[in-house]
């Protein structure tokens, strides 16, 4: 690492999903108590405002990872493009299994996720395009809150490091 101040963050989301191709339990439908560690750093603290003496307002970076973790996944399921039997249960009465896919699918190739405003069960929904291991979370929110990090910094800060905890014993990071 480099010699930089560092900050750290952490939010927790309830959150289901399942591992469509696991070979395991963890292919079934489940849930889990994620924290989800962000970890700024600057090589100088900000020198004047109302960011003075600070990497990063720790307010600015728990407003970010709200609106880029909390507020699109938590209390909902998290689900893999691919998984089309798990999407089928999500497809409103209204809308054909086929149309819901591809308005997800256009979605995630446009923005890397997508966020349906309505499903079958009246539940949150989040669309990655990779299987949703804390490996591939860890990667995705990073990418969301990376240029977020930046903006809010004035450029200053760069996010080091996205860290997701499955359970209290396992994590993944990225990078």
């Amino acid at each position: 690492m480099t010699a930089a101040y560092r900050i750290r963050r952490q939010i927790g989301i309830d959150a289901g999903h399942r591992i469509r191709l696991h070979g395991s339990k963890c292919r079934h439908l489940h849930g889990h108590r994620y924290t989800i560690e962000a970890v700024c750093e600057a090589d100088q603290l900000a020198g004047e405002g109302e960011q003075a003496g600070m990497v990063l307002d720790f307010a600015f970076l728990k407003d970010e990872m709200i609106g880029q973790i909390d507020a699109p996944c938590d209390h909902g399921f998290i689900a893999e493009l691919a998984d089309i039997e798990l999407l089928a249960m999500f497809t409103p009465a209204e809308a054909g299994r086929v149309e819901f896919v591809e308005k997800l699918d256009t979605a995630v190739r446009e923005q890397g996720f997508a966020v349906p405003d309505h499903t079958a069960l009246g539940t949150k929904l989040y669309v990655i395009p990779v299987p949703p291991t804390a490996e591939n979370l860890a990667r995705h929110w990073f990418e969301r809150l990376a240029p977020r990090v930046a903006t809010r910094s004035e450029g200053r800060a760069r996010l080091a490091r996205v860290v997701v905890w499955e359970t209290p014993n396992c994590a993944a990071e990225w990078p």
